[in-house]
């Protein structure tokens, strides 16, 4: 009888705990240095570059290749409503992005997470 109330109040406690476990944020401040790394597949998913056809309307090369090991800087974060760290990056050596952008956005747990930027 005892075993069994234990065995329930130990469930309860740890669906308690389980539930109210919130997304943990990556801390982040302006000016951190990261590194462009190569994407796993054909294209970015968790940086936000502008399409290719974009890149090219406003005379920039589109050759994402030339990211590949690219330092970035962290301008500004700011958090979404599902709690991801949004944050905005421009390059580090002060050059824009294909020619044109100066600054992109990127959602920083996913793109760590997938290797796309790398601390």
């Amino acid at each position: 009888m005892f075993l069994k109330r234990f065995l329930i109040a130990c469930m309860f406690s740890i669906a308690t705990f389980a539930f109210a476990q919130e997304k943990q944020q990556t801390p982040i401040e302006a000016g951190t240095v990261l590194t462009i790394a190569k994407p796993s597949t054909a294209n970015y998913k968790h940086i936000d570059f502008p399409r290719k056809n974009f890149i090219i309307k406003r005379g920039g090369i589109a050759n994402f290749k030339t990211l590949y090991g690219k330092k970035v800087e962290v301008v500004s974060h700011s958090y979404s409503a599902d709690g991801q760290t949004i944050v905005t990056l421009r390059p580090a050596d002060g050059t824009k992005f294909f020619r044109n952008f100066s600054t992109v956005d990127a959602h920083l747990e996913d793109a760590l997470s997938a290797g796309e930027l790398i601390k």
